[in-house]
């Protein structure tokens, strides 16, 4: 008989849990359920620039969880990596580099839905898609839980053995079934008509990413819309940061410095103890860790840039940098989303 072809490699996972082996040791310390469960079988990952269709199911690289595709996005991906490759520059030169052009590259990313089971078990917010209440006065912000958007290298594509292999509330609103096809899930209309709309909260054009000692920081803004405040106009963004340790030493985030820049000529700068309330530790075991937050601004535009400091092992500490990135705000669509995603 012929060997078995690595695209067809049985896959399990702990049940409810994400496939990782960092994460399984999390659980075990926790006094967690070790008992397994096969969840599908492996295919191939498609080469670079071949998108995968909407339906497709895959384990995030990364993170472990289980996942569906909704639809692709393409992006520019500015990598400042890529663009200092030939020469060292100085920590100044770098956070004060804002307006120093680096040219972008198109990339695959995916609007994915992330399953509710993994959800509490991964180093990623998974209430990172939000946006403002439908009301001018309201500064009120909404999450879309388990949405997620990732990049083509960090899907590993699977065919699902389960019935129902992704739980999520809007699984259903989404996607159907469709047994002739492959991914075997095709989308609603509602899908088609989310997609289309392309609300401005939701639209992924931008990917920032550098690298200091080994720590890549990658950052992906999105406008949110406006708000009227006391006869003034205020813009709101959301960013998402993932944070990813690709060498062997441990480090722990202490520390964030951001420096945020408005059309209207202030500069701001902001300081303080870990991100979202915690000081993550990266390491070979858990290497990464994602994150949400948001700003605003009095004007239509501005920067945002800065520092995190690293701590490592052995109490040294390092800067690690926060490539620079434009908040831009775009024209508003004033579709309620809730009204649109219903209840």
């Amino acid at each position: 008989m012929a060997a078995i072809k690595p695209c067809l490699r049985r896959i399990c996972v702990r049940f409810l849990l994400p496939v990782t082996a960092p994460q399984i040791r999390q659980c075990k310390k926790r006094g967690m359920s070790t008992r397994l469960a096969e969840v599908g079988v492996l295919e191939s990952p498609k080469e670079r620039g071949k998108a995968y269709n909407t339906g497709q199911l895959f384990l995030h690289k990364i993170f472990g969880y289980r996942g569906i595709v909704l639809f692709p996005w393409l992006a520019r991906v500015y990598d400042r990596d890529a663009a200092t490759k030939t020469e060292e520059r100085s920590l100044d030169e770098q956070t004060t580099a804002v307006g120093k052009e680096v040219k972008g590259k198109n990339h695959l990313y995916y609007q994915v839905l992330i399953d509710s089971r993994d959800c509490p078990h991964i180093r990623a917010q998974t209430e990172a898609v939000t946006f403002l209440g439908n009301q001018e006065n309201s500064r009120a912000l909404y999450a879309i839980p388990g949405l997620d958007y990732v990049a083509h290298e960090d899907i590993l594509p699977y065919i699902s053995v389960e019935r129902q292999p992704i739980q999520h509330e809007l699984f259903d609103k989404f996607l159907m079934q469709d047994t002739g096809s492959s991914p075997p899930f095709m989308a609603r209309e509602t899908l088609r008509a989310w997609q289309e709309k392309n609300h401005p909260w939701l639209q992924l054009s931008d990917v920032h990413r550098e690298t200091t000692e080994d720590i890549r920081v990658t950052v992906i803004p999105f406008y949110m819309g406006s708000r009227q405040s006391q006869q003034t106009h205020v813009y709101w963004w959301r960013y998402c940061v993932r944070l990813e340790n690709l060498g062997d030493d441990t480090v722990q985030l202490r520390e964030r410095h951001w420096r945020i820049f408005s059309l209207s000529g202030t500069l701001e700068t902001v300081r303080g103890r870990g991100v979202v309330g915690q000081e993550p530790v990266l390491s070979r075991e858990l290497p990464a860790f994602q994150y949400s937050s948001h700003v605003s601004l009095q004007a239509p535009s501005g920067h945002m840039w800065g520092t995190y400091k690293m701590e490592r092992r052995d109490g040294s500490n390092f800067d690690c940098r926060i490539p620079p990135f434009s908040l831009e705000s775009k024209a508003e669509d004033k579709t309620d989303p809730q009204g649109f995603l219903g209840s």
